[in-house]
Parts: structure tokens; C-alpha cells; sequence
């Protein structure tokens, strides 16, 4: 682990290799899974206020979830998500364009019909965002659905910390940001 100011990083965010291909892929990292997408409080109340602008960006079947159940909900651990269209389906969120699922609420963002891009859950995928005390920790999850992605990294030799640059510059900032390319260059660029 690298600690940056209060955040712990797995070495892996390092030592990996990431490019998402979504020509590969689809977006399936949207459409699968257990749970919704991980929200903060501030972004469940940003979802709030936004979800009517962002109607015309959705799915039938998604704006019906949303009605019928809400933006989010909490899991059995107590943890905010986004709403699923239905179990372990989809999320609410997803739009489905040519065949890739992309997120409806980053199409209202590009639209300028909103200023807030998505979850940062979802910006900063394939990182996940733990609270461990008074530290962050970021570890890197590795999903069977991004094979084609850590294949295209590799070629391109794309750690994932910088693939996700403006994400992690979004979450943490520039400085942070900084830190890590330092930190790569003096443990990891052999």
C-alpha cells in the first residue's frame, strides 16, 4: 500500500494495467452485478434535485424504477446505491446506445444540462473507495468483464491510476494526482 495524505492506494492502481474497451465490453459494468452503483450522501441529494432534468436521458425502464422506487436505495450493509431496474440487473441510470450501455446521467452532464457527471463511484471504476477509520483506501477490483480492457492497457502500457486520471483528480485533485505520478515514477516505472 501507498499512503497520499489519508488515502492508502493498493500497489496495484500501479502495477496494473487499464483501458476500458468498450467495444469489448458494452458497459457491462453497468448493466451486471449485485448492487447499484455506490453513492455518497451528497450525491443521493444531488440525484434528488436532478432526476426530473435527467428524465429525457433514460430508459422507459429505468425513469418506471426510479418512479416507482427512487434514485437509490440502501443495501443490506446500509450503503447507499443507485436503483436497479431490477435485481441484479441493470442500473436506473443506463442507456443503452448502439449496443453500449452508457450512463444517462454523464449524457445530461455532456448535454450541459446538469454539473454533475456521474457517481464518482462510477468515475473512478475499476477503483473502489473504502473507509477504513480516518483513512480512504483505494483498491483495484478486478471484474472477468474488463479482460478486454486490461488487455488493451497492457498494450498501450496504461497503469490504471492513469487511465483514471481525471477521476482521481475530480475525487482528490491535482496534488494528489501529482503525488502519484511521483510515486509511480519512483516505485513502479522500471
Amino acid at each position: 500500500m501507498i499512503k497520499i495524505d489519508n488515502v492508502l492506494i493498493s500497489n496495484e492502481i500501479f502495477e496494473e494495467q487499464f483501458i476500458c474497451d468498450l467495444s469489448k465490453c458494452k458497459g457491462a459494468c453497468c448493466a451486471e452485478g449485485e448492487d447499484g452503483a455506490p453513492l455518497s450522501f451528497n450525491e443521493s441529494l444531488l440525484l434528488d434535485k436532478i432526476t426530473s432534468t435527467i428524465q429525457p436521458y433514460l430508459s422507459k425502464e429505468g425513469k418506471k424504477r426510479i418512479k416507482k422506487h427512487g434514485a437509490y436505495y440502501k443495501n443490506n450493509k446500509g450503503e447507499l446505491k443507485t436503483t436497479l431496474n431490477y435485481d441484479e440487473g441493470p442500473c436506473s441510470f443506463v442507456i443503452k446506445e448502439k449496443g453500449i450501455y452508457k450512463c444517462g446521467i454523464e449524457k445530461a452532464w455532456e448535454q450541459k444540462e446538469i454539473v454533475f457527471q456521474k457517481p464518482i463511484s462510477c468515475h473512478l471504476y475499476p477503483i473502489r473507495e473504502a473507509k477504513y477509520g480516518e483513512h480512504i483506501i483505494l483498491n483495484y477490483e478486478k471484474w472477468s468483464i474488463c479482460s478486454a480492457a486490461c488487455k488493451l492497457g497492457e498494450s498501450k502500457k496504461m497503469p490504471v491510476f492513469k487511465f483514471l486520471k481525471d477521476a482521481l483528480i475530480r475525487r482528490f485533485g491535482d496534488d494528489f494526482y501529482n503525488q502519484a505520478l511521483a510515486v509511480h515514477k519512483e516505485y513502479f516505472d522500471k
